[in-house]
Parts: structure tokens; C-alpha cells; sequence
């Protein structure tokens, strides 16, 4: 190695991903292990793998990331140091960036179009309509009307500051305007060539199938993790037959996955979390044994959780794409390090006995948004 490429040596759990590319073997961190790569600048900007969604042509990375958190719902924003994280996102090949015109409300847009500026070619950029919240943040209610998803959509590009969506959500449906109504709005939006593939967000089976009648769907975006498994029952299946993808939100259990969270203090007084009924209580309680168990198998493999959660959701198929949220660099970089963690059949036997469908204490909501989703 050239002197100048050693003295670039970082220790971080990244490595250029291609297809079929080798496991390597990584060394400790954190949790117990992060890899050590030896590598110039240039290879350190690694191209992770990439993944179709639909059957429409559109390609995303294999991992996205979600960028609600950092305006939003998460604790304190630091616009800064989210905008370096996006930086670094595209520079290890994670392009898939999801937001939503809710997030802020309208400032996730804002701050994720600085970011992009000048990198747009190199972004496959997702959002939503549908949530509507007035600008002190009041939650006004869901708005699936036609003329509604025009003005949003609209109203979204200029936020962003790009011509084109790639990806446009609704991201809730409207149970008072029919699917049909709404999609056929969102597909005049693509024969304007203002977006270019559309999307549904928590929608159930039924809903699904009369959608993608009116437009192809190219993916449903629905919590997904080793925590919230429902989705296995009859909402994924029905995108495999249909041929749709499938975006997974949450893949970290809102970060409780993570093990960084182990008491109700450890979250930030303006945490939305504190109003989440399984950061609660008992439910709190009950659910870190779950994490202590998933991190047992994650010492086994020389990972962090985090990289196992992620690493298990990337197993079930390659229709999924995990969108981890993040607002700093280095988990961005931990979460990467997931494309590197190789599951067994017996690992994943494993994980099923300790995280099985309904493992998880309280919903996955609060009462009244468990009220919106699967409609």
C-alpha cells in the first residue's frame, strides 16, 4: 500500500459492495465489532448493491435512508450535520433518499433539496402527500382529493427545487375518496412528467389490488422489522404477486433496535418516542429482553444489532428496501455496514425463534395513527 493511501486507513464498518461480492471478516466496535478497511479515498466511496422495485423499471440502493428525523418527531435538529449525512450517504453509493411533505411539516424537503443541490442525477428521490399538517405542526387530518394531490405535489417540487419526483407516496389513504380517484390524480402526475413512479404508504391488501389497477404501483412503503412482522401475513404476499416493491420504514424499531435506548430517560424530553405505547412502561421493559437477545446473535456474527436487523430484513428477499433513518454520519456508516453480514439458514432460524411475529409488547402506534394505517 502507498504511503499516502495508508495514512488514509479508517476504521469503519464500510467496503465496496458488488454483486456476489465475499463477506469480510470485520474487526471490533461498538457493540463488539466494526470492520477495519484499509483503503484510498476513492474506494472508500463504495457502491452498495442495488435493487428493482416494481416492475416499471425503477432501481434504488439496496439500503435507502430516511431522512424524517432530521427535522422532525427526534429530538433536536442539527441542519448541519444532516446535510453531511446525506453527503455521505451519496458518496457510499446509499442514493434512495425518502422524505415526505409532513416532516417539519414542509422542512424535510427543504433540507433534503439543499442538500441534493448540484447532485441531483446522482439521487433516486422518494416522497409523500397525504398527511396534511398546517405550518404551527397541528395534524390537519388526510387528504386524498385530486385536487389536493396536484397542489401537493407542486408544492413538494418547489421544496425540493427539482422538476421530478421519482417516487410519490401517498402516504396515507383516505378512507372518505376512493383509491381509484387518488391514483388516477397521481398518474396524471406522471403523464406531466412531474413524477416518475408512484407509491402507496400503510395501505391494506384490498386497497393495494384496486390501486395498481388504475396505475402501476411500483412499491408499498409499510413498517417492516424484526418488531413489526405483520406485514408477512397477507400485505406482503400481495405485492409479490402483483409485482411491486416493497419499502420498509422503521427497519430499527424507531431506533430501539439499536440497544442504545435502555431506560424511558435515555430519549430526548421532545422525543416523539416518549408517546409510543412500546417505549412505555412494561412494554419498554419487555421489549429490551428482545434486544438483549438479538444482540447475543450479533456478538455471534461480529456485528451490531443495528447490522443484524437490517441484515435480516435485506434476507427476506430482494423486492425489500430498508430505509434506516438517520441524522448522523456515523450511524449512517454502521447501517451500511449491514450489506456486509451474511445470514445463514441457521442464523436465520435463529432470529425467527428469538423475534416471531407478535414479539413485540404494545402497538406499533398510538391509538388514534393505529387508526390509520392497513386501509
Amino acid at each position: 500500500m502507498a504511503g499516502a493511501d495508508r495514512g488514509r486507513c479508517r476504521a469503519v464498518a464500510l467496503v465496496q459492495i458488488t454483486q456476489g461480492a465475499p463477506g469480510v471478516e470485520p474487526g471490533r466496535g461498538q457493540w463488539g465489532f466494526r470492520a477495519n478497511v484499509c483503503s484510498s479515498e476513492s474506494q472508500m466511496e463504495a457502491r452498495v448493491q442495488q435493487r428493482t422495485l416494481g416492475s416499471q423499471g425503477l432501481v434504488v440502493s439496496a439500503l435507502g435512508l430516511g431522512c424524517m428525523g432530521m427535522s422532525d418527531f427526534y429530538g433536536p435538529r442539527d441542519d448541519q450535520e444532516s446535510i453531511a449525512t446525506i453527503h455521505r450517504a451519496l458518496e457510499l453509493g446509499v442514493t434512495f433518499l425518502d422524505t415526505a411533505d409532513i416532516y417539519g411539516p414542509f422542512t424535510n424537503e427543504r433540507l433534503v433539496g439543499q442538500a441534493i443541490a448540484g447532485r441531483r442525477d446522482r439521487v433516486i428521490l422518494a416522497t409523500k402527500f397525504g398527511n396534511q399538517r398546517g405550518p404551527d405542526g397541528a395534524f390537519l387530518g388526510i387528504n386524498g382529493k385530486p385536487e389536493y394531490v396536484r397542489k401537493a405535489c407542486d408544492a413538494s417540487l418547489e421544496r425540493l427545487g427539482v422538476e421530478t419526483i421519482d417516487l410519490y407516496y401517498q402516504h396515507r389513504v383516505d378512507k372518505t375518496v376512493p383509491i381509484e380517484e387518488t391514483v388516477g390524480a397521481m398518474a396524471e402526475l406522471v403523464k406531466a412528467g412531474k413524477v416518475r413512479y408512484l407509491g402507496l404508504s400503510e395501505a391494506s391488501a384490498k386497497t393495494i389490488r384496486r390501486a395498481h389497477e388504475v396505475h402501476p404501483i411500483s412499491a408499498l412503503q409499510t413498517e417492516y422489522s424484526l418488531w413489526s412482522r405483520d406485514v408477512e401475513d397477507e400485505i406482503l404476499p400481495t405485492v409479490r404477486e402483483l409485482g411491486i416493491g416493497f419499502v420498509a420504514y422503521s427497519p430499527l424499531g424507531r431506533g430501539f433496535l439499536t440497544g442504545r435506548f435502555q431506560r424511558f430517560e435515555d430519549l430526548p424530553a421532545d422525543d416523539w418516542r416518549r408517546n409510543h405505547p412500546r417505549f412505555q412502561g412494561e412494554n419498554f421493559e419487555r421489549n429490551l429482553r428482545l434486544v438483549e437477545r438479538v444482540r447475543e446473535i450479533a456478538a455471534e456474527k461480529r456485528c451490531t444489532p443495528s447490522q443484524l436487523a437490517l441484515a435480516w430484513l435485506l434476507a427476506r428477499g430482494p423486492d425489500i428496501v430498508p430505509i434506516p433513518g438517520t441524522k448522523k454520519r456515523k450511524y449512517l456508516e454502521e447501517n451500511v455496514g449491514a450489506l456486509r453480514v451474511k445470514l445463514t439458514p441457521d442464523d436465520l432460524r435463529r432470529i425467527d425463534e428469538v423475534a416471531p411475529k407478535g414479539v413485540a409488547a404494545g402497538d406499533r402506534y398510538p391509538a388514534a395513527a393505529m387508526q390509520r394505517v392497513n386501509l
